[in-house]
């Protein structure tokens, strides 16, 4: 036995041999708490009491048509924050690894790294107190070569049917029976889900989600088209769903939030957002102060909570804004006031924004006599073009609030475009009628993209006989 230490360069090569992994480059990173390895398609299984894992791993960075799938008992579910300091949820397994000589037993939070120089990090939790970092060094155990994947064969990419949860409780109106109908002419399968109807069982290896008492299946992705009254609760219940690795469309912060008005306003206002000028106060003694803020009448007041032009008030004169101002105070409601664009004449523009980029638009024209111009409100809807400044506006907004799918609405003044709101549940119906674009399925299309497909292994035959492939597992 000797009493030198065992070195570690800051790069090194390691397999996991329980896991079929004979080659693997990592980084050694004593900044690093947690070890990492990349995994996608995650998916648990098993018994509650002793769930597993199985994950899909591509470990040469520049060949990700090579797949290697693992499986390996989980022992705990954390919260990791990397180093651009996004919080992540991770599943967390224990299993040997191999660098140079030496074998020995760590703890692998499992992420996707595909944008990573490196398949694997190398915390300092994994480092024993035996063993030197040398940060000169690169390599100074044994290497090992990608070669030793010779073996497996490459595959090709394939559409993989995939279970989408709706989430909601109007199963039967426009915008869900078109998203129903866009997945499942795409070959998935699409459940609604009835948001009320769902509980929880908090657990942090094994999370569940109860229909009417009974056990849902994993879901690969959740569409969620969550009402207003149920913002609390759904967001809840997403956050179950991401708990079991399925992918949602709108993450439940982003939807909280969008909800929460003055949030919004305030976020967009942080990211340099054109929009109405706005103002907040608790005391009934600055109803005058308010009014003075956004510049006087005539004004708008708008409920923080209200959808569809619900508890949204033009005040005409400065007396009338007093009026509703202390009706709203007196039933203890809470409100923003913003200025009131006047040359918008009754009119918004509507930006259907998915993945980044604005799909689709429309334009909102109220009713004669009307100011608000929601299609719920008896507004009528048409095709629009829109302008470049307008595109953008829309597009940071989403960004600046988080949401993959957004409504953005936004006014033309004449300092330019304003945002009104944003929508984290856009209805579907007046974009899909006035744009003509097929927006259901331009979301299952964004669906797709974030949820990995499955690849299949080639079949081979020799001498007509077929040849048993490889197996990874």
């Amino acid at each position: 036995m000797t009493d030198e230490p065992f070195v570690l360069g800051w790069e090194e090569w390691a397999s996991f041999s329980g896991l079929a992994l004979p080659a693997i480059k990592a980084k050694v990173d004593t900044g690093a708490k947690t070890s990492a390895l990349h995994a996608v398609a995650i998916e648990p299984f098993g018994p509650d009491d002793k769930p597993q894992v199985r994950f899909v791993m591509h470990p040469i960075p520049d060949q990700p048509d090579l797949e290697v799938v693992c499986a390996a008992p989980a022992v705990d579910r954390r919260e990791v924050t990397s180093s651009n300091g996004e919080t992540e949820l991770r599943w967390v397994i224990e299993a040997n690894v191999t660098i140079g000589e030496r074998t020995w037993p760590i703890e692998v939070t499992l992420t996707n790294r595909e944008n990573m120089a490196y398949r694997m990090l190398l915390g300092r939790t994994a480092i024993l107190d035996d063993m030197v970092v040398s940060p000169t060094q690169s390599c100074a155990q044994k290497e090992l070569s990608y070669d030793l994947y010779q073996h497996l064969p490459r595959s090709k990419p394939v559409h993989r049917p995939l279970r989408i949860a709706i989430l909601t409780r109007e199963p039967k109106n426009y915008s869900s029976q078109r998203l129903k109908e866009a997945a499942e002419a795409q070959g998935h399968v699409a459940e609604m889900i009835n948001t009320a109807r769902c509980t929880m069982a908090i657990n942090a290896l094994s999370p569940a989600i109860y229909y009417d008492g009974r056990r849902l299946p994993r879901y690969d992705a959740v569409i969620p088209r969550i009402g207003a009254s149920m913002t609390n609760y759904g967001m809840a219940v997403l956050r179950q769903f991401a708990m079991t690795g399925a992918y949602i469309l709108n993450t439940p912060e982003s939807i909280g939030a969008s909800r929460d008005k003055l949030y919004a306003h305030q976020v967009l206002a942080s990211a340099g957002i054109g929009m109405p000028t706005t103002a907040f106060a608790h005391s009934p003694k600055d109803t005058k102060n308010l009014i003075e803020h956004v510049g006087g009448a005539p004004l708008v007041v708008k409920l923080l909570e209200s959808t569809q032009g619900r508890g949204v008030i033009l005040a005409e004169t400065g007396k009338a804004a007093e009026s509703v101002i202390d009706a709203f105070r007196g039933l203890d409601a809470n409100f923003i006031v913003q200025d009131f664009v006047k040359e918008a004449s009754g009119v918004d523009i509507r930006c259907f924004v998915i993945g980044g980029k604005v799909v689709a638009a429309m334009k909102r024209e109220a009713q004669p006599g009307e100011f608000r111009s929601n299609l719920h409100r008896g507004g009528q809807a048409s095709r629009v073009r829109i302008s470049k400044d307008e595109r953008a506006a829309a597009v940071k907004a989403a960004r600046a609030l988080g949401l993959s799918v957004a409504g953005v609405d936004l006014l033309r003044s004449d300092e330019g475009p304003k945002v009104l709101e944003v929508n984290s549940s856009p209805g579907i119906e007046g974009i899909e009628k006035s744009s003509g674009k097929d927006v259901a399925e331009i979301i299952i299309d964004h669906i797709e993209s974030h949820v990995r497909a499955l690849r299949r292994p080639p079949v081979r035959r020799r001498k007509g006989k077929s040849a048993p492939t490889a197996s990874a597992d």
